[in-house]
């Protein structure tokens, strides 16, 4: 299973927040024992279990942080599924320049293809000329 890498790096960033404003959570959330992606598989089990389509921040960031804090927890079967998140999604610097360099390579060669496609020879279309009959009345 993995989950988008949108809703993880949610889950992710909201946990680090909250351990560093948050000292008691900081211990939970330091466990060796506990990862991001398996905090993300007891996620998508609980979800799947109330079978609700739609949870609130909240819900899915208390589920987050319930995760972290019992140590017998079982996180469950990996689930292969989609994940939507609503928020906007923040990139990085280095992100954007790699988007932003795959679109100007990727117009560079639609425009290269056009031109080949310009300069190809065309086939030249013989124009029937009407040659006079005898028998057209």
């Amino acid at each position: 299973m993995k989950a988008t890498d949108n809703f993880k790096r949610t889950i992710q960033d909201y946990l680090e927040v909250r351990a560093k404003t948050d000292e008691l959570f900081a211990k939970s959330y330091a466990k060796p024992n506990k990862s991001i992606d398996e905090c993300v598989t007891y996620i998508l089990n609980e979800v799947q279990r109330s079978g609700c389509n739609g949870f609130e921040d909240d819900e899915i960031f208390g589920m987050a942080v319930h995760y972290y804090d019992e140590d017998n927890l079982d996180a469950g079967t990996k689930i292969n599924c989609k994940v939507v998140v609503n928020h906007t999604v923040e990139l990085t610097e280095e992100e954007k320049k790699e988007l932003k360099d795959k679109a100007r390579n990727d117009f560079y060669k639609e425009q290269l293809s056009k031109q080949r496609e310009s300069l190809k020879p065309k086939k030249k279309v013989e124009a029937k000329v009407a040659e006079p009959s005898l028998f057209d009345l």
